[in-house]
């Protein structure tokens, strides 16, 4: 007798596409390619560019795999940022967050073992995960990307933050996350709220199945408390799969480096000079 293979999830992020997000992939989508060297333009949600079937396939692989393996995040507002005031209109709200994630930086996690047996790994980091947010970024971008999942149930959240990070040379000036949505039929709605000319004014759906979102950080935002429809809170949970990709600084090796389709490969910096005095220029 043959034993039935467990399923698994494809091997690279190009076999969820459809013909519009492969368009995408291979840089033939204009208005998409290269969207967020737009520096007034933080972020582009994507829809119909992954297959509602197969995100819905996915969707219910992970659900089943990893739910039992994950952990809670949780950063609740601080019990004294009322009580320790002592100036009136001097408040002040640290990253507040309520969501559930699979811990994939160790290998030796549970969360790690269920997400590398169904695939999710190897999806993770398939060149063409990197290279849709290379195309839709518009920037070369460095290998050895970081990767998470999430998954919000009915109240969970994250509070307003701007994912700024000046200590840290290679993310201070801009770097591009992409999420991925993969929604259960349970959940009734989840928004993204970002600020447009200084006021938390503007929201847009992430409640989505097979939805892509690619951000240009760091700028002002937040997700909404995820809702449930009534009587399914036990059924509601929106997976995220993101990855967190930096920039390629100039004259990288090309092995190290993601390109946006189409684009030429980095110069590097060359050697000139004679004999022992040679240098960098």
């Amino acid at each position: 007798m043959v034993r039935a293979m467990s399923p698994r999830l494809p091997t690279q992020f190009a076999d969820l596409l459809t013909p519009k997000g492969r368009r995408i992939l291979e840089g033939r989508d204009s208005e998409t390619c290269g969207a967020l060297l737009d520096p007034t333009r933080p972020f582009i949600a994507l829809q119909g560019v992954i297959d509602v079937k197969k995100a819905a396939e996915a969707r219910d692989l992970l659900d089943a795999a990893l739910r039992d393996t994950l952990v809670t995040m949780e950063d609740p507002i601080p019990e004294d940022s009322i009580s320790g005031m002592v100036e009136n209109y001097t408040e002040a709200l640290p990253k507040t967050v309520r969501v559930r994630t699979a811990l994939l930086e160790s290998r030796r996690s549970r969360s790690w073992r269920a997400a590398e047996g169904v695939g999710l790994v190897e999806l993770l980091r398939s060149d063409t995960f990197a290279a849709f947010a290379a195309a839709v970024s518009g920037r070369p971008l460095k290998r050895g990307w970081g990767i998470q999942v999430l998954c919000y149930s009915p109240g969970d959240y994250t509070g307003p933050h701007n994912d700024h990070h000046p200590e840290e040379a290679d993310a201070r000036d801009g770097y591009v996350d992409m999420h991925v949505s993969l929604t259960m039929p349970a959940v009734d709605h989840q928004y993204l709220v970002y600020a447009k000319d200084g006021h938390f004014s503007e929201l847009t759906k992430v409640s989505t199945v097979g939805g892509v979102t690619v951000y240009r950080l760091p700028f002002w935002h937040y997700t909404t408390p995820l809702a449930a429809k009534p009587a399914r809170e036990d059924a509601a949970r929106r997976w995220v799969l993101l990855g967190t990709f930096l920039d390629a600084p100039p004259g990288a090796r090309p092995s190290s480096t993601v390109l946006p389709a189409g684009a030429p490969p980095p110069v590097r910096a060359v050697t000139v000079g004679r004999g022992t005095g040679a240098g960098r220029r």
